[in-house]
């Protein structure tokens, strides 16, 4: 554009210098010499003009290359060989060293490419091919694979512009040579391995893909026979005996999906059977680890020939294991199969049934037989289970005459009974057939796994529960969670009775009896409680049965009776009325101690008159053993203490027996007095008992009493006393002592 203006300019001064030598030509070689002399000058300014718009087009252009140089994420250089252009883009200069980006472009060229310029032309070198040079950087050494193409070409062959671009394979180059070391090591390792395995005799089985294949290794191949470097996983199965099949089976299961401990190794004794058709014992070892390239479980591992060391185990083995009576497994091994077997349950979801047998009356049969008769009874029960077990079963005898069967449940909830009916009905036979005195028969408890228990020893326990909970000969009991409960909740109770005793938490509570004549207190009858730390009141209906079917009663009888007596003691101390104090005795105490001393000493201890002592026994009681209680009674009788029958009438045998029994008091039971007022027939009872006990000269109470009613009625009738509520509940030691004063 300012070249067209100048051109422009130019022509108008020459018109004008000729316009004004026509007009004057006087002046004229004047117009002349001015016209060279601008001529001269305007050609010079031109010519300086051109120069400089190319140079600011070169500037621009290479400005342009330089970002399209820096465009490109590799090292990138544009030189000519003569060292007139040298171009480089920020990514190799970040990377070069201070001084040597002070360098010039030729010298800076030996730097990038430090082989071959001194014998070959540098363009001729770097066209070739792809080159590898070293780079000093300020990074350290680098390596950078240079690749060139001409981008312009001169007259002359050595006048051309070249552009390399360069990758740094610096890392690629370590990683190569990291290779290379490691394949050297492999290849040792293996070498080492392969001689390793075939010293030791260790083969191996993996499987890397999940798949239905395993890959076996040259040393299992020669222990097995097997001519392929592969077997299906279902027919390796089949070569493992079938007692340690379903353990095999449980590991496949668990390795597949990756649930087996990690770093753990663990190990299991496999049967598999040989080329030669017979088994052979191997310790089979493995580990849970994953394909590190797939993300799968790896499942298999070692293999060990063990059949040398399982001989010398036999021995161990049968006595560690093997009952020596009947030859079957014993309870310590019982424990471990059972464990593996509840095991795989979980695993493959399966079930089983675990039933514990006892020979019913055993002793007997040594008693009367002999030891070795018994024995050879133990011997032929064990062969009946050893064949009932089937398959995947397991027989042993737990000690003693007691024995246990563990057997696959597929479906049938009676097939405990069927198969321990069958054993019964084996052993009836066996009896027969050896002439035994009795009729042989045994009992069974059942439980299920894993259904009945955590672990196995549970499962086992909670069918020897069942078997406990059999009230008879030939029973046939499966486990019961909620008899098992109920059992644990009375323990639980008994132990926390024993605690509450030793912490002193029972007391007594006394109801008071009042005579119908003076309608005043004549005596009261004392009730065991059982008031926790936070005041909570236990009925006796909760506690004291758990307490007569352990020794506690017997403590609770002496607590009774030492507190009763005390505080009647104390009342007629603080001077009121004596009234008669009525206790309840145990069947225990009644029948198992020399009562009669017991309670003189108790009396003794108090300083209690026994004439304000009140022993109350049940009908159910005395009826146990009618000769000995009535002669208990008398004794009680003869040290002046008054006896009273509870619940008279409840029993069958009653009327026939109260002329034999020395009782000062009969107690008319609630469940009469309730009726009263509607039944007519219990009016009748009512009135016969009273009678009858007025002509034997007994006093009459009805306990019970809770409305006017009931009250007009047994006054009508002639009853002696009366206890309920229509008068006053059971009230502690300190609400009778004031009642004592109020009335």
């Amino acid at each position: 554009m300012k070249i067209l203006l100048f051109e422009i300019l130019y022509l108008i001064f020459s018109a004008l210098l000729v316009a004004l030598a026509f007009i004057n030509q006087g002046i004229a070689p004047l117009l002349l010499l001015v016209y060279v002399i601008a001529t001269a000058g305007l050609l010079l300014y031109g010519r300086y003009m051109v120069r400089l718009q190319k140079k600011n087009e070169t500037e621009l252009n290479k400005g342009r290359i330089i970002s399209l140089m820096n465009a490109i994420n590799s090292f990138v250089v544009i030189w000519s060989e003569d060292g007139s252009m040298f171009l480089m883009n920020d990514k190799l200069r970040n990377v070069l060293k201070p001084e040597t980006l002070q360098m010039t472009g030729e010298d800076m060229l030996t730097v990038l490419f430090p082989q071959g310029f001194q014998n070959h032309g540098k363009s001729a070198m770097m066209l070739s091919a792809v080159k590898e040079f070293s780079l000093d950087s300020k990074f350290g050494n680098i390596f950078i694979n240079w690749t060139s193409s001409v981008l312009f070409r001169g007259t002359d062959e050595t006048d051309r512009i070249i552009i390399s671009i360069g990758f740094d394979v610096t890392e690629n180059k370590i990683i190569r040579q990291q290779l290379n070391i490691t394949n050297n090591l492999l290849a040792t390792s293996e070498k080492h391995y392969s001689m390793a395995m075939n010293l030791s005799e260790i083969g191996i089985i993996l499987n890397e893909h999940c798949d239905e294949v395993f890959h076996i290794s040259k040393e299992l191949r020669n222990m097995l026979g097997i001519g392929s470097d592969t077997i299906k996983v279902d027919d390796f199965i089949a070569l493992i005996h079938k007692d340690e099949r379903m353990m095999f089976e449980s590991y496949l299961k668990s390795a597949r999906a990756n649930s087996l401990r990690v770093d753990h190794t663990n190990s299991m004794d496999l049967r598999i059977r040989s080329y030669d058709g017979k088994y052979r014992w191997y310790a089979f070892r493995y580990k849970n680890s994953q394909n590190g390239q797939y993300g799968m479980p790896v499942i298999g591992g070692a293999i060990i020939d063990i059949s040398k060391d399982k001989e010398k185990d036999n021995l161990i083995e049968r006595m560690a294991y093997i009952d020596e009576v009947t030859g079957i497994y014993n309870r310590n091994k019982l424990v471990i199969n059972g464990s593996e077997i509840y095991e795989c349950c979980k695993i493959l979801e399966l079930s089983y049934w675990v039933i514990v047998f006892d020979i019913d009356n055993f002793h007997i049969i040594n008693d009367t037989c002999g030891y070795a008769k018994g024995n050879q009874m133990l011997k032929e029960f064990s062969d009946i289970l050893y064949k009932k077990k089937g398959r995947n079963g397991f027989a042993a005898r737990v000690g003693g005459d007691n024995f246990a069967l563990i057997i696959q449940d597929y479906g049938d909830p009676n097939f405990p009974i069927v198969i321990s009916q069958e054993i019964q009905e084996e052993i009836a036979n066996i009896g027969r057939e050896h002439d035994f005195k009795q009729n042989i028969s045994c009992s069974a408890g059942y439980s299920r796994m894993p259904a009945d228990g955590e672990d196995f020893i549970t499962v086992f326990e909670r069918a020897e529960f069942a078997l406990s909970t059999g009230d008879k000969k030939r029973s046939m009991v499966m486990f019961d969670s909620r008899v098992h409960d109920s059992i644990l909740t009375a323990a639980a109770l008994e132990r926390s009775l024993a605690e509450a005793i030793d912490k002193g938490e029972l007391a007594l509570f006394y109801q008071p009896k009042i005579s119908l004549k003076t309608r005043r207190i004549m005596g009261v009858e004392a009730l065991i409680r059982w008031i926790k730390p936070d005041g909570t009141v236990i009925s006796p209906d909760y506690f004291v049965p758990v307490a007569e079917n352990s020794h506690l009663i017997t403590r609770i009888g002496e607590f009774v009776m030492d507190e009763a007596c005390r505080q009647n003691k104390l009342w007629q101390n603080m001077g009121f009325p004596p009234i008669v104090m009525s206790i309840n005795l145990t069947s225990e105490d009644f029948y198992q101690k020399d009562v009669k001393q017991y309670i003189s000493e108790k009396l003794m201890e108090t300083g209690l008159s026994p004439e304000w002592l009140e022993i109350e026994l049940t009908e159910s009681l005395a009826m146990k053993d009618i000769d000995f209680a009535v002669s208990q009674m008398q004794e009680l009788r003869d040290i002046g203490l008054k006896l009273a029958m509870d619940d008279f009438g409840t029993g069958y045998s009653s009327l026939s027996y109260i002329q034999k029994m020395p009782i000062t008091l009969l107690k008319l039971d609630k469940s009469f007095i309730t009726l009263l007022e509607d039944d007519n027939v219990a009016r009748e009872i009512v009135s016969a008992v009273i009678k009858i006990a007025k002509s034997k000269r007994i006093n009459t109470i009805a306990e019970g009493v809770e409305t006017e009613g009931q009250l007009a009625i047994l006054e009508e009738l002639g009853c002696d006393y009366i206890q309920g509520f229509l008068f006053e509940k059971p009230m502690c030691a300190a609400d009778l002592t004031e009642y004592l004063r109020t009335h």
